[in-house]
């Protein structure tokens, strides 16, 4: 196996019922290395970045609504993670389980903490694990920065930024 890195989300469902801990305990059997880790509030416009691809299928509203918290949830904060090692994805995907939490193994994350929600008919499935190295790549740099992760597998460049950053007080 080729060694990879791959983003997994804790969506607004895994955050608000604190599912976080339980997430992390399950994935730590993949013996795969966070490199990255991070809290971050979704907005619109990089919730349809990250489901460009999803852009046109009927479910693609209801989609961007429930990870930027528009749902039930009334959050938008997500733990973004980047996991590396061997075969990272397949792993990852293997412990996350099946998009659809009533198809998914008992046993992923995805079987013991999914549902579906009745009332608008997306699948809450608690985390969203990246499923190609092409897709790995495109969603670890939109939501990471180079400097934000431990080991920078993809190609960077150096680039002079000047800018207002909020600080303490």
């Amino acid at each position: 196996m080729a060694i990879q890195q791959a983003l997994i989300l804790i969506k607004p469902d895994g955050m608000v019922k604190s599912l976080t801990g339980n997430i992390l305990s399950s994935l730590s059997e993949t013996k795969l290395k966070i490199v990255g880790a991070k809290i971050i509030r979704v907005n619109q416009e990089l919730a349809e970045k990250h489901y460009e691809r999803l852009r046109g299928k009927p479910f693609y509203d209801e989609l961007i609504n429930y990870i930027t918290g528009k749902l039930e949830f009334h959050t938008n904060r997500i733990f973004a993670l980047v996991y590396e090692g061997d075969g990272a994805i397949e792993k990852l995907r293997s412990m996350v389980g099946n998009k659809d939490p009533e198809s998914a193994d008992p046993k992923s994350i995805r079987g013991k903490f999914g549902r579906i929600n009745s009332k608008t008919g997306v699948f809450e499935n608690v985390v969203h694990a990246s499923d190609t190295p092409e897709e790995a790549e495109r969603e670890i740099k939109l939501w990471f920065k180079p400097s934000e992760l431990a080991n920078v597998i993809f190609k960077t460049k150096e680039t002079k930024v000047e800018k207002t950053e909020l600080d303490w007080a």
